[in-house]
């Protein structure tokens, strides 16, 4: 996929993709750290349909839930002749039972026999995070386990 960069002088940045159904999509990125997303109309790249102000965990957050699909495909595939093994993506919300806490602060492991393989954070992933990784609001977990044990690491995560 194609990314048109195009410098904003006295802005910022601005990065546009086309998408298969010939919409344009993009962000701004401003010089004073400000982040919009934008949606352009198609015949004209200059003229914006839709302009969204994100904070930069908004940012993160979204640029995590754009990624982790190809990663839990990817995984995924990797289990497919597997049975019983199964991969499952959770964020980490602002203000959970272990936003600002270390993974190992979970017991995680110990509680579900699921190993966290990734965290995607920010749009880059983190992979196979330590006990002492500590996690953030806005963080995309990804694990892989039983059924019933991804049903114990949701609870976990959620309820501490």
């Amino acid at each position: 996929m194609h990314v048109e960069e195009t410098p904003l002088p006295g802005i910022g940045i601005r990065k546009d993709i086309v998408t298969g159904g010939g919409r344009r999509i993009g962000i701004v990125s401003q010089r004073d750290g400000h982040t919009e997303l934008i949606i352009s109309r198609r015949d004209d790249p200059d003229a914006c349909l839709a302009s969204i102000p994100l904070t930069s965990d908004e940012a993160a957050t979204l640029g995590n839930l754009l990624g982790s699909p190809q990663l839990i495909a990817q995984l995924r595939e990797d289990h497919r002749d597997l049975p019983g093994v199964n991969t499952r993506q959770f964020l980490v919300n602002p203000g959970s039972p272990f936003d600002g806490h270390k993974l190992g602060d979970t017991r995680m492991r110990t509680k579900s026999g699921v190993s966290l393989v990734a965290v995607m954070r920010a749009g880059q992933v983190q992979p196979s995070p330590t006990p002492d990784f500590t996690l953030k609001g806005g963080d995309l977990l990804v694990a892989v386990g039983t059924a019933d044990g991804l049903d114990i690491a949701a609870e976990i995560l959620q309820h501490g």
